[in-house]
């Protein structure tokens, strides 16, 4: 091992199961944490939480605008508090203007067969490179090398375009009953995603890897059975997460919830580490380490309602708790909240988690 590991070098490491000479360490934030609350607190001005804290990884790009009818956005209803916007993917949310917050779903269009084939198909089957964004990538990827960090590349897949556009009642009894669209959405978005990557990747460079954001869980399991994960939405991860690792870029999958049952599944489609692990949905990171610690890196776990308690005794159990189990077990891992820090979240209790963290950091 070199005497001293890059943070590039550190995250690859981990990603590949082997130890370097610490735990990795990365967060999200709530948009308002640091902008409403933080700043008051003594956070600095101007500063990014990852230069701030030494976070081993960075945002590079993606965000691949998904929406069949790309720049659509009309202002249904509004009130001081809330807009409801149709988007080009035909559906209305609520969206809270002072918070953030899981948009309300209100209404759907894309509901049937038909009108997916009519309406909302047809503008994705072509390429279209002002989804894009080369410019903002290529300066993130340049960012990231000049400081030796692991730059990543993020998007949402198709579990959540379903959910966005179909809504979730029509998506999980469409799952049940109308396989064939299902299959034909998800084909369609993976055709969809391989031509822009293509696009992205050959003008703005390759980054490190790849974050995949896809709540497949809620808080008391999977929203749907294993088996159907495994034939109908399986099939698109594990070419996707195929897709990066030709290129060697590891695969992080996101998803919160309750997904305790379908980790193996996960490992399969090809996964290299798993975030967040919310311990509020009943998720343990240990009890997941000794099962598929050998096949698996983790990145999270660590209570965010623990931190939001101010309680210092117990977010040094929480932090430490887990930390040294991990490394009992000798697991890779990330220290990362159990979804994202949230506004009550005290900066010096933060500040003090990152204290614990660093005391039991190093493997």
């Amino acid at each position: 091992m070199p005497a001293t590991l890059s943070s590039r070098d550190r995250t690859h490491m981990l990603l590949r199961r082997e130890l370097p000479d610490r735990m990795g360490l990365f967060d999200h934030f709530w948009p308002e944490t640091i902008r409403d609350y933080w700043l008051k607190e003594g956070f600095p001005a101007d500063t990014a939480p990852e230069d701030y804290f030494g976070y081993d990884l960075r945002f590079g790009g993606g965000w691949i605008d998904t929406t069949p009818l790309r720049g659509l956005r009309e202002v249904v209803e509004e009130s001081d508090e809330w807009q409801l916007i149709r988007g080009g993917n035909g559906a209305v949310m609520r969206l809270w203007k002072h918070k953030s917050g899981t948009p309300e779903h209100v209404d759907f269009d894309c509901v049937t067969p038909e009108r997916w084939e009519t309406i909302y198909k047809p503008p994705l089957l072509q390429f279209d490179p002002g989804r894009v964004d080369v410019a903002t990538t290529k300066a993130n990827i340049a960012r990231a090398r000049a400081q030796g960090v692991f730059c990543f590349f993020g998007s949402l897949h198709v579990f959540e375009l379903l959910r966005a556009a179909l809504g979730d009642e029509v998506m999980l009894m469409s799952l049940a009953l109308e396989p064939e669209w299902i299959h034909d959405f998800c084909a369609t978005y993976q055709a969809f995603f391989i031509r822009h990557l293509d696009y992205l990747f050959a003008h703005a460079g390759q980054p490190d890897g790849a974050f995949i954001y896809e709540d497949l869980g809620y808080n008391k399991g999977l929203f749907c059975s294993p088996e159907m994960y495994r034939a109908l939405i399986m099939p698109y991860h594990a070419a996707l997460f195929d897709y990066f690792h030709d290129r060697g870029m590891p695969v992080i999958l996101h998803s919160c919830g309750g997904i305790t049952e379908g980790v193996p599944l996960f490992i399969e489609a090809g996964i290299d580490c798993l975030q967040p692990m919310e311990a509020k949905a009943g998720v343990d990171v240990v009890s997941l380490a000794r099962q598929y610690g050998d096949r698996l890196a983790f990145m999270g776990n660590i209570d965010v309602r623990t931190l939001e308690s101010g309680d210092r005794p117990a977010i040094e159990a929480e932090i430490a708790g887990k930390m040294d189990a991990l490394q009992s077990l000798g697991a890779a891992y990330f220290w990362h909240t159990d979804h994202s820090v949230s506004p009550n979240v005290r900066f010096d209790d933060y500040r003090f988690a990152m204290e614990i963290y660093r005391a039991h950091a190093a493997y």
